[in-house]
């Protein structure tokens, strides 16, 4: 059996994730495909624009055949620990055999190469970023530089566009993180095609008929956000997707970052007496400085930009923000890394015919996979409880602000079944 593992946010579903499915899919002859999903928050700092259910549903509906939550301490995370965390799941459950990946340069031995460089961190790498550093130069351009010494003539040609672009990067610490595992899954990428990640404009065009027209999905967000209509987006997104989130926007609202500034400014002035430095990736400086600025908070958006400096962007501190409002403390990584990563798979949803997979889920696994956070609670030790208790405040805080003006119940995180199709 053949088992494609795809780590993706899906934020919202469009075209291009459409084209992944299918190209790894025919890339590695595999039965099935496992996607490991961001919740309801993800790795920019920000609220997902629509709750993980719905994003599930979408994945299951165009080629995915079970979709399982990154736990939230590992979706809002550095790179690193976002790869760690995703690549840890897959590996866990004994039966994923490749794991696909999109990127912008396309080789999966230029990735694999600076992967190894960069994990095995030779002496003469050492030597060549501890020269460049001491020139003055930042760390990501004395590591280009660095990286270029080490490797071969073609790679080190390459090196700087490869290490600008975020999807590659993402890719190498995919790769990494299967080194550090000494996991047989084989890294595939795809590349990616269409516009580039940062860009926010959507291609003009009225049809989708060809796969450089695919949009980014942050296009997708700004053209909703900007209020445009869903039949304005329906050349960008898959007809499954798209119906499904019309009928997701009947009883809730798009969320974005603002629309967490009131909880989060609670949160600050009743922390600000002590600081914020246990909450993963905020340093004292930050710390202090949060506490500094709390005067001229007017709105999250806006007070990340007060925040943010030379040496830490926007969404850096952002995601620490998050951190800190979603209770998400350094200690808690530290448990993450020592119950390795992942203590239980949870189950978002899945197809039927995939019972042979999740058969053979279940006889080669290390990790429940949970579909009831109520059996879950009272199978669970205390320690793999947290994170379990960690993803469920998230997606209940979000839930609460998706319906605040819908005049709809809450719905209740832990009586939620999985999405079965």
């Amino acid at each position: 059996m053949k088992v494609n593992g795809i780590i993706a946010e899906y934020n919202p579903f469009h075209n291009g994730h459409l084209y992944q499915i299918k190209e790894s899919a025919q890339r590695t002859e595999c039965d099935f495909t496992i996607v490991v999903m961001s919740g309801n928050f993800v790795q920019r700092g920000a609220p997902a624009i629509v709750e993980k259910r719905i994003r599930a549903e979408a994945a299951l509906r165009h080629g995915a055949d079970l979709v399982l939550e990154l736990p939230v301490l590992y979706a809002t995370a550095s790179a690193e620990a976002f790869a760690a965390g995703a690549v840890a799941l897959l590996d866990r459950l004994g039966v994923v055999t490749h794991l696909c990946f999109g990127s912008e340069c396309g080789h999966t031995d230029w990735l694999a190469q600076i992967a190894k460089l960069l994990s095995e961190e030779s002496l003469f790498y050492r030597s060549a970023l501890q020269k460049y550093l001491k020139q003055g130069f930042t760390y990501p351009a004395a590591r280009v530089r660095a990286l270029r010494e080490s490797s071969d003539s073609t790679l080190s040609q390459n090196a700087e566009s490869i290490l600008a672009s975020p999807n590659n990067i993402l890719g190498i610490e995919y790769i990494r993180a299967l080194y550090k595992r000494r996991s047989s899954i084989l890294p595939v990428t795809v590349k990616r095609l269409g516009t580039n990640y940062h860009d926010a404009g959507l291609p003009d065009c009225k049809t989708q008929t060809s796969p450089v027209d695919i949009c980014s999905a942050l296009a997708l967000r700004q053209a909703l956000y900007q209020g445009k209509s869903l039949s304005q987006l329906s050349s960008h997104m898959p007809p499954n997707a798209l119906v499904l989130l019309e009928k997701y926007l009947q009883t809730r609202k798009l969320l974005c970052v603002e629309d967490f500034s009131s909880v989060m400014y609670y949160k600050l002035i009743a922390e600000r007496d002590t600081g914020y430095e246990k909450y993963l990736d905020v340093s004292s400086d930050l710390s202090d400085r949060i506490r500094r600025c709390l005067r001229d908070y007017t709105g999250l958006e806006a007070f990340c930009e007060i925040l943010k400096t030379k040496n830490m962007t926007y969404t850096r501190v952002s995601r620490c923000l998050f951190h800190i409002l979603l209770g998400i403390e350094k200690k808690d990584l530290v448990l993450g890394k020592t119950l390795d990563y992942t203590p239980y798979a949870r189950v978002l949803g899945f197809n039927r015919s995939a019972a042979s997979m999740l058969k053979a889920i279940g006889q080669h696994s290390d990790i429940p996979l949970v579909t009831s956070l109520a059996d879950a609670k009272k199978s669970l030790t205390p320690e793999e409880g947290r994170l379990l208790q960690l993803d469920i405040f998230a997606s209940e805080l979000y839930q609460n602000l998706a319906r605040l003006h819908s005049h709809q119940p809450v719905q209740n995180e832990i009586s939620t079944p999985p999405v079965i199709l």
